[in-house]
This record gives C-alpha cells, structure tokens and sequence, in this order.
C-alpha cells in the first residue's frame, strides 16, 4: 500500500485551524459585531475556543486572506470594513460559509442572478464578449482536463464574469462577482476546497451557455444557467452532508 494512502486522514477530517476560523465567524454572529468594530484579541480567542494561539492565528490568516477580518499590527483584530462583504449592513447579517442553509440561500440567489445575465447575454452580446466567454470556457475545460485546479477555477470565474458582463448591466456584474466571493469561502472554509466532482459536467454546461448566447437563444440560455447553478449547488449540498455525516 502506498504510504501516503495508509496515512491518509478519513473523508470527514477538517484541520484545527479551519473548524476555528468557522467558529470565529459564528462569534463575530453572536457579538452582533458590524465592520470596523474590534474582536477579541488573538490570547481570548483561544481561551474561548478552547485552543492554542498558533491555530487562532492560522484561522486569521485564513479569514483575512478572504476579507472576513483585518489584523492591524499593534492594534488587534478587527472585523472587515469591505462594503462589498454579506456582513455588511446593506447586505442584513453575517454569511456563514459552513451552514447548509446558507449555502443554498446564496445558491438561490446565484440562480436569479445568473439567468437573468444570461438572457441579457443573448440579446447583448458582442463579438469580443463572445470570445471572451470562450476562451474562458476552454480555460475551464483545459483546467479540468489536466487536473489543474486552479486553472479550472480561474477559468470558471473568468467564464462567468464574462456572462455577466456581457449582460451590459453593471449591478448584475457586480452581483455576480460578489456572490462568487461568497461561495469560493463555503469552498475555503467550509469544505478545504473539496467540491469538484461537478467539474466534468460544469464544462459541458459551460458549453452550453456559451452556445445559447452565441445564437441569441434567450430562454435556452437563461435554462443553461439555471442548470449549471443548480448542478453546481447538489456537488456543494453532497461534499457538505458528507462531511456532517461521515
């Protein structure tokens, strides 16, 4: 047997440093604390949650990289002030990257917006948005065929972004762009970037959506979107039971 195999974690493993940044979120949650208001410190993180400043950190540097929480040097932990973040007051409470419930509402939330971008594509777009959208849909596809992760995540992104601007409607772009935010962190801390099951058929439905905009196909375009978002939520809805239920 090989020997990374034989020590290999089981499926519901999740590192300290993960479980703590979700939990760190849940206080921000329970503290009613809005952007700009100071955390606790580092030392009564740990303290509270039962654990050691090192991890604390670990969970911090996690949380900042994905614009949850600001660690001003000298001054302690404060909570984003990035007006872009769910937390914020216009957006009405904290996003939970690891409550199911939530994850489906801003699936529900990616659908509406991802149709509706979609079947403005169809009317609107250009012949340098179409490009756009396919050669961000062969990034996907070529990340997706050589294992490449992370080019099949760019590709993703740059795939969808390109849809919504090819919408011509800068709320939508916006509204696609930080939704996405949002889910790569459900990705990050919920799931240590687990999900990826659905990325054979994200590219066919890629495809899809490409070639409805491409013939100006309103309804079958806004349906491709529908489907890819939804396809999209049951590989996020499967990766998260699996780990809740072993």
């Amino acid at each position: 047997m090989d020997a990374d195999a034989a020590y290999a974690p089981p499926a519901s493993y999740r590192p300290g440093y993960e479980l703590v940044a979700e939990r760190i979120l849940q206080l921000i949650g329970e503290l009613e604390l809005r952007p700009g208001d100071r955390m606790p410190t580092e030392n009564d993180l740990a303290g509270r949650m039962g654990t050691s400043r090192t991890v604390v950190r670990e969970a911090v540097k996690i949380l900042s990289a994905l614009g949850r929480v600001r660690a001003h040097k000298g001054r302690g932990l404060y909570v984003a002030d990035d007006e872009g973040m769910l937390g914020s007051p216009r957006w009405g409470g904290f996003f939970l990257p690891t409550d199911l419930d939530h994850v489906y509402m801003l699936f529900e939330f990616r659908r509406v917006q991802e149709t509706a971008a979609a079947r403005q594509a169809a009317t609107r777009a250009t012949p340098a948005e179409l490009r756009a959208i396919e050669v961000a849909a062969e990034l996907c596809r070529k990340g997706h065929v050589t294992g490449q992760a992370a080019l099949f995540d760019q590709g993703d992104d740059d795939f969808h972004l390109a849809v919504a601007a090819t919408s011509h409607n800068q709320f939508l772009v916006a509204s696609v762009r930080e939704a996405r935010r949002l889910q790569r962190q459900s990705t990050i801390i919920g799931l240590n970037g687990a999900v990826g099951e659905h990325t054979a058929e994200a590219v066919q439905e890629h495809a899809a959506i490409y070639r409805a905009i491409r013939d100006g196909d309103e309804d079958a375009a806004a349906a491709a979107a529908a489907v890819h978002v939804d396809r999209t939520l049951e590989d996020y809805r499967r990766e998260i039971q699996r780990r809740v239920f072993g």
